[in-house]
């Protein structure tokens, strides 16, 4: 039996906007601050620039990320989160935390920045990492 006609509840809504790889990805590495497309596709290993656009566009029409435009030659765009993004940080560390203690052999390719960036935030401490 099919419920079309079924109202959505708020999981599902959640779901569908953290619920793929690709935006759960683009919003942790939004999580220290202002990233350019290549740079954020950089960090995205193996991700192809059409891919990046389109969870980018989903962010976005979701009010997650904040895409910013600058008029210049070459175009230069920025993207970071919102102030709604950023309350989903605490669930993605959750979900990290989660994965780190259940999961434990699956998480071993976390880079070490990202697990000392949960600890800290599971500690109540926030910290802005630097990369090279």
């Amino acid at each position: 039996m099919k419920c079309e006609n079924a109202p959505k509840c708020s999981i599902d809504s959640v779901v569908g906007i953290i619920g793929n790889k690709g935006n759960l990805i683009i919003i942790w590495h939004l999580r220290t601050g202002l990233l350019r497309f290549t740079e954020l596709q950089n960090r995205m290993c193996k991700v192809n620039s059409k891919t990046v656009t389109k969870h980018l566009r989903d962010l976005e029409g979701h009010d997650i990320i904040r895409r910013q435009v600058y008029a210049e030659v070459p175009p230069r765009v920025e993207y970071s989160l919102t102030d709604r993004g950023k309350t989903l940080l605490p669930i993605i560390e959750a979900m990290l935390e989660w994965g780190g203690k259940y999961l434990p052999d699956e998480g071993s390719g976390c880079p070490e920045a990202a697990k000392s960036a949960i600890k800290k935030a599971a500690a109540g401490k926030t910290r802005k990492t630097q990369r090279a």
